[in-house]
């Protein structure tokens, strides 16, 4: 009897939690399902040809029908995307953690990074194209360079965000600037990186994409920049839509995961995560 007496308060607030992330879910698709079914019936209705505007039916059998092609090419535009975001974590963290070391330290190497940043990976891609050893490590590269920013200034904004008086109270017990930086500054800065993650990994895609139409790379070994290239020049627009589809899926698949490991990292403390209790 105890035992039910201690579950009874808490059995409401779980069935609210749980209604309201099923909501959280059910509604999106609801909305999705309902402008694909508006999308069809205008085809239908207005008549126009495929070559124009085919319907969700008509990319869903180019899907089917094309999905050897197109397989492939998604796997080598996964691959590029998420080597290219692990390697811009790497690399925004590290060179956040020197950068904060010293106020000259990042008044001297922070505009590069910025040049870098502002500079259009179009204009720059054909010299990556030229000195990198082949066209893979060049759109790997040219991903990099555009994930890699955000998750860098996320980074040095964290860093540089620890409270005062916890810093002088590290200084007051003799910690290194090491230990400062493995235990305050890091594990504070964690809610800008999460950020980072999210605003990088679909920059990322974005990259891997563009840098691919720059390259004008073809073969068994393209993404499916090329695939979308090649659809259009072959008037094929259901299977351009297919390719287009495949990379919105991919890019909430990777939205979906990295706001995944943001709560997972962030819910139990942070409180851009908790839920207000009034």
């Amino acid at each position: 009897m105890s035992n039910a007496a201690h579950a009874s308060p808490a059995h409401p607030r779980f069935t609210a939690l749980y209604g309201e992330t099923l909501l959280k879910i059910l509604v999106p698709i609801l909305v999705v399902c309902l402008l694909i079914v508006i999308w069809q019936v205008g085809v239908w209705v207005s008549g126009v040809p495929q070559y124009i505007l085919p319907g969700p039916i008509a990319v869903a059998g180019a899907l089917f029908k094309d999905w050897g092609t197109l397989s492939p090419a998604l796997w080598v535009t996964t691959k590029i995307t998420l080597m290219s975001l692990a390697l811009a974590l790497a690399g925004g963290v590290g060179i956040a953690v020197f950068l904060v070391q010293s106020k000259w330290i990042e008044i001297a190497f922070y505009p590069i990074t910025v040049i870098l940043q502002v500079t259009p990976i179009v204009a720059i891609a054909p010299l990556i194209l030229i000195y990198a050893p082949s066209t893979q490590v060049a759109l790997l590269i040219c991903a990099f360079l555009v994930a890699f920013f955000p998750i860098l200034s996320n980074m040095v904004q964290g860093l540089k965000s620890v409270d005062h008086n916890l810093l002088n109270l590290f200084d007051l017990y003799g910690a290194s600037r090491w230990q400062t930086l493995l235990y305050l500054k890091l594990p504070a800065s964690l809610p800008y990186f999460m950020t980072g993650l999210r605003i990088g990994g679909g920059l990322a895609l974005i990259a891997a994409v563009v840098a691919e139409f720059a390259a004008g790379s073809a073969g068994a070994g393209s993404g499916l920049a090329f695939r979308l290239l090649e659809a259009q020049f072959r008037l094929n627009i259901p299977r351009l839509f297919a390719a287009l589809f495949l990379l919105s899926c991919l890019g909430v698949v990777i939205f979906a995961i990295t706001s995944f490991i943001s709560w997972l990292a962030l819910h139990r403390w942070h409180e851009s995560s908790l839920k207000r209790e009034n």
